[in-house]
């Protein structure tokens, strides 16, 4: 962990995916100290195999952050992300750093310890920090009354989802964040949640219990990136406001502050030839919905179309993010000032 640098602002990035650490890249560019908070519950690919046969919480968020992150050279970021051939027998499918968490872990029985010591020699600018100290099960309850277990599972249901939660690995409701990850809340001047699949990447990290009570008490102006795109057996034919209400009635407060949501139409051509199947439609707009919701709505050109895929440019939503930290501590300055005035 880098502990050199002295930046203006704390923020805390929560979530998991691809989409954490796009934000973390572009986040880098700002002078902030960077928290990852990060998704446990994954239970998929190189990931789910490891948890099942080490009792360490999945690495593979954790390793994408810790390369977004990095400002280690090139040659050794390639090779910490490095991926083993599928013809590679049993070490098919694992990633280097996956394994290296994991042998960490074993070596120091700590997986704290094990993140701070391989983000001192990535030279890691800021901190990552798993959610929870252990491995978790994500749990879905669809609104036909089913239940699905198993992160990885929950979408291929195509139903729709009433509420999630996660528990331990005896079948206990969640309550334990990892060390420093509640601190990190409670001092950060901004939170920002997402891009990211809402059920399966952002919510499994707010369900932990005391997760969800430091986020409704922070001062931090929470602030929620609204994907583009819906999501195959998550948030079909969902609305922008209807991102915000889940994440309000799992916690039961209106405790998102600001959500940017991108404007530029998806050609349609994009939706029809993604190579990504498990986005469907472009998220359609309710600004009155959001408005209700308590929500301060920043709307902007946030857009890139690449690769066949519609993905949010980070340079755009990192430059926001930057004028919303301005705002937020000119805020501050001008209470302060207004406070200390006399009064005649």
């Amino acid at each position: 962990m880098n502990q050199t640098r002295h930046p203006r602002y704390k923020v805390a990035v929560i979530g998991g995916g691809t989409g954490l650490p796009v934000i973390l890249r572009g986040l880098k560019k700002l002078d902030v100290n960077i928290t990852a908070i990060v998704t446990v519950a994954d239970d998929g690919g190189s990931s789910g195999v490891i948890r099942d046969y080490i009792n360490v919480v999945p690495p593979g968020d954790i390793r994408n952050c810790m390369s977004a992150l990095s400002e280690a050279d090139a040659d050794l970021l390639e090779l910490f992300q490095y991926r083993f051939n599928t013809d590679d027998d049993f070490l098919a499918g694992h990633a280097i750093g996956n394994l290296l968490i994991a042998a960490l872990k074993e070596m120091k029985g700590s997986l704290s310890e094990a993140i701070d010591i391989l983000s001192y020699f990535m030279k890691i600018s800021g901190q990552i920090l798993p959610a929870a100290p252990e491995p978790l099960i994500l749990q879905a309850l669809f609104e036909d009354g089913t239940i699905a277990v198993g992160e990885s599972k929950i979408a291929h249901h195509r139903k729709r989802i009433q509420e999630v939660n996660v528990m331990t690995i005896d079948g206990k409701p969640a309550i334990k964040a990892s060390s420093r990850v509640v601190e990190a809340i409670m001092e950060a001047d901004m939170i920002v949640l997402g891009p990211g699949s809402l059920y399966t990447s952002i919510l499994p990290n707010l369900m932990i219990e005391e997760i969800g009570q430091a986020i409704l008490k922070t001062d931090a102006q929470v602030v929620y990136v609204c994907n583009i795109m819906t999501q195959l057996g998550e948030t079909e034919n969902f609305t922008d406001a209807d991102h915000i209400e889940v994440l309000h009635n799992h916690l039961g407060s209106q405790f998102v502050d600001t959500i940017l949501v991108n404007t530029t139409e998806v050609p349609k051509e994009y939706i029809i030839n993604q190579p990504n199947k498990e986005y469907l439609l472009q998220v359609k707009h309710d600004f009155n919905g959001l408005r209700r919701l308590g929500c301060h709505v920043i709307s902007s050109e946030f857009l890139s179309m690449k690769e066949g895929g519609a993905y949010h440019d980070t340079d755009k939503v990192v430059k926001e993010l930057g004028r919303l930290l301005d705002s937020i501590r000119l805020l501050e300055k001008n209470t302060l000032v207004e406070r200390m005035r006399p009064v005649i």
